[in-house]
């Protein structure tokens, strides 16, 4: 039997990573982890989620200062926004999780932390700034990085990206955002709200293209009610300095415009961090969108897998997360587990928020699958209405057996709204039992109990239902009638 340095050795110390090193060192695996940057946590802790949900907090509470008066307050004098403060907060709040994230940390349980880029040499050893470290098993963890399109003067002109945009010395002026992504969208609210003017440049037809139509449709609505400016079916010809500003040309419907702006960031997709790894010497498949990995996460060869953004699939730190625990389950315990996206919840965080599990309308009809949709608004919500929250819905998708196989919310507070759904759906509670659980009022959950009642109430306030009790109980009908 072959001998290695460790049981398993992991390149990537972002979530997937280190849920991987994680629970196997404490599973008493012999575990390797590799980071190329000089401190764990990965994409979402130092350039993504994390400083993305304290910017926009900042921004939120910096808009909700300046709409006082809607709330029945005195509307102060509200002055101009200083970024190095906001910056200064963002790196606070990631210095407070990188003590979760440290080297001492997973020392303590049981692995042993290496920093530098990394290459496979063979199947089982990769060479680690002139060292050899074989393993059993390895993982694939490297995350995903920036895509940059192949646009005329991109390359001669200063741009950002989302490992820029949380450190800048000073709020920009003005900006366009190219792409009308996830991460677009929330930075585009962010600073619009912080006092920055916001042009986005979108190539589809709408923003969040994987959302249904109507949905991202009523966030773009609400994005641009606050100032928010948005070219859509757009296609960036060129960008170019222009003494203090960039200049950036597109082409939309046959006409061309200049935008100009202080700053430009690229926020058009991710690609997977694949380059330099030593893949191709070692015959492991991949494709443009990232690694090629089976049900099981195992690429062609068996002991190697791939978790979270490298694998092309649905890049959220959740989904890294669930994926390094499939890998724990094959590599560790040896237990067949296959991943499962059926059910699988996602969040923009815009506000209102726009959360999704399951399928939508458009993934349905591209599924063939025969639908019907139910939907409730917040405006019928009494805790909404308290908050001021007039905007948005839960909208429910039901297949020909009147099942629920997705469900979308946009609303304040959509992503914590979700994770009843993530329960109802995984769990295969039946909707029957969430329509007569009891929520408590005043609350924003009230709207998922009462879309699964006014579903269920359809069947039984019928006419048939009212004749059968007549029968049965002689019920007499309505005691008030009007002429």
């Amino acid at each position: 039997m072959a001998s290695y340095d460790f049981d398993i050795g992991i390149l990537g110390g972002g979530a997937a990573g280190l849920t991987v090193a994680a629970g196997a060192a404490r599973l008493g695996a012999k575990v390797l982890l590799i980071e190329k940057d000089d401190r764990l946590g990965g994409d979402c802790l130092h350039f993504g989620c994390v400083p993305s949900k304290t910017l926009i907090k900042t921004a939120g509470v910096y808009h909700l200062m300046k709409n006082a008066a809607k709330y029945g307050l005195p509307q102060g004098e509200i002055g101009p926004v200083d970024f190095r403060d906001v910056s200064g907060r963002i790196k606070s709040i990631i210095g407070i999780i990188q003590e979760h994230d440290s080297v001492e940390r997973f020392c303590k349980l049981g692995a042993k932390v290496e920093f530098g880029r990394a290459f496979f040499i063979d199947e089982h050893s990769i060479d680690l700034n002139g060292k050899k470290y074989s393993a059993k098993y390895w993982v694939i963890a490297t995350g995903s990085s920036p895509s940059i399109p192949k646009i005329d003067g991109l390359d001669k002109t200063p741009y950002l990206t989302n490992r820029d945009i949380f450190y800048l010395d000073k709020l920009p002026a003005s900006i366009v955002i190219l792409g009308g992504g996830p991460i677009s969208v929330e930075m585009a609210q962010a600073f619009n709200r912080l006092g920055t003017k916001v042009t986005v440049v979108q190539h589809g037809a709408q923003i969040l293209n994987k959302e249904d139509r109507d949905m991202a449709d009523a966030v773009m609505k609400v994005m641009t009610a606050e100032g928010v400016k948005f070219y859509l079916n757009a296609d960036v010809l060129s960008v170019k300095e222009s003494g203090t500003e960039k200049e950036v040309l597109i082409k939309q419907n046959e006409n061309t415009v200049t935008i100009r702006a202080e700053a430009i960031l690229v926020a058009a997709g991710r690609d997977a961090n694949i380059k330099d790894l030593g893949l191709d010497k070692i015959d492991v498949e991949f494709e443009r969108k990232g690694l090629k990995v089976d049900a099981r996460l195992r690429t062609n060869h068996k002991h190697i897998y791939g978790a979270g953004d490298v694998i092309g699939g649905y890049q959220f730190t959740h989904a890294a997360g669930y994926e390094g625990g499939i890998v724990i389950s094959n590599a560790v315990f040896h237990i067949p587990r296959k991943t499962d996206y059926t059910f699988f919840p996602w969040c923009t965080y815009t506000d209102p928020e726009l959360a999704n599990i399951g399928m939508n309308e458009k993934n349905a009809k591209a599924a063939g699958i025969k639908y019907s949709v139910r939907t409730e608004e917040f405006t019928a919500n009494d805790r909404a209405l308290a908050e001021g929250e007039h905007t948005g819905r839960i909208k429910m998708i039901l297949n020909s057996k009147e099942r629920p196989i997705g469900v979308q919310i946009l609303g304040p507070r959509a992503g914590d709204l979700i994770s009843e759904w993530a329960a109802v759906m995984n769990g295969g509670v039946k909707l029957t039992t969430l329509a007569s659980s009891v929520h408590p009022y005043p609350t924003l959950g009230e709207i998922n109990k009462k879309i699964a009642g006014t579903f269920l109430s359809e069947k039984l306030f019928s006419g048939k239902t009212k004749k059968i009790l007549k029968l049965f109980f002689g019920l007499r009908g309505s005691a008030c009638r009007q002429d």
